[in-house]
């Protein structure tokens, strides 16, 4: 053979082996990272919609794609688990919150990451914007410091005249520095003075509820939605009954489980929704490209068995307009 000749089929070689490798990689099936927080079990609706949403799009868990849980039983044990699966190579993390999005995000700067319910990417810097998030992190959110306020006033209307309310929320949660100034902000304006508990684990729930009933908090709390809120929400309506105190909550799940008060997204519809970023990066889009949608379902439900439990009486105008009613 001819140097020439030889020369060129090294070059059609070199040309070639990024197709071939590329045809390969099109033959292995897919996996999807998904980080989570607490027991499984607390987050079983919205990991079956994950999966529906999937679905719907033709995956058939198993057989073309596989999903690989990681659950954290502790915010501190949430780098090592997005660490591992960083390591393991999936194609895409899933990771439905703010806490969960970080943690991944330090893990790694170029494997994909969808979030379902973010509740400020824009403000903890998790994207650039929200039409063009510019990394490798996109998915749907909520604003948290917008819901916030909108809880709290919504508390005020029906105790009118609580004169000051409990604020639960998390130092470790990157969207909840902003939400509460923005909640001490509103308080302002309504009159109200506000006593922040901070919860960075399961316990310090009982010692947070300790110190509002102490320190005069009788019109109830807000409490920041968090998955730590979320993983404990039966303990949290417990302890709210038993200190008689009505608390609004951001998703309608710690409402079924006994908590007075929600308002904020539907949790599984945006998890099913998540599907399609899912769906689209596994299918070669950028995740910088993806703009990132806010939810634009919000739902009032309302627990008048616990009202009654703690002697409330709920305006009839806001059960008019609320979503559902439990009783």
């Amino acid at each position: 053979m001819k140097r020439r000749e030889f020369i060129s089929l090294l070059g059609g070689a070199a040309v070639a082996w990024p197709l071939f490798a590329t045809a390969q990689q099109a033959g292995k099936v897919p996996r999807i990272g998904y980080l989570g927080f607490g027991p499984s079990s607390a987050r079983a609706s919205q990991v079956e919609a994950l999966r529906a949403g999937l679905r719907d799009l033709g995956y058939v868990e198993g057989k073309n794609v596989i999903i690989e849980f990681r659950w954290a039983e502790g915010v501190d044990q949430l780098p090592e688990l997005a660490a591992e699966l960083v390591r393991m190579n999936v194609d895409v993390i899933f990771a439905n919150t703010s806490t969960l999005v970080e943690a991944a995000r330090r893990a790694t700067k170029t494997i994909p990451i969808v979030f379902a319910n973010h509740a400020d990417p824009v403000g903890t810097g998790h994207v650039a914007g929200l039409a063009r998030p510019g990394g490798n992190i996109t998915g749907l959110s909520q604003v948290l410091t917008e819901l916030a306020t909108k809880q709290l006033e919504k508390l005020k209307e029906i105790v009118p005249q609580a004169t000051r309310i409990g604020v639960l929320w998390n130092p470790t949660t990157p969207s909840h520095g902003p939400a509460l100034q923005a909640v001490k902000l509103a308080g302002q304006k309504l009159g109200v003075a506000l006593d922040p508990e901070p919860i960075r684990t399961a316990d310090d729930f009982d010692s947070a509820f300790t110190s509002m009933t102490q320190a005069g908090v009788r019109g109830g709390f807000v409490a920041l939605g968090s998955p730590l809120s979320y993983s404990y929400r039966f303990r949290l309506a417990d302890l709210a009954l038993k200190h008689g105190l009505p608390g609004c909550f951001d998703l309608k799940e710690f409402v079924e489980a006994g908590g007075f008060m929600s308002y904020g997204p539907d949790a599984n519809d945006l998890n099913r929704r998540a599907a399609v970023y899912i769906d689209k990066i596994l299918k070669g889009a950028n995740p910088a490209d993806l703009p990132v949608e806010q939810a634009s379902k919000y739902q009032l439900v309302i627990n008048l068995k616990t009202a009654k439990a703690l002697d409330l009486t709920v305006p009839p105008n806001l059960l008019t307009i609320a979503d559902e009613v439990i009783e």
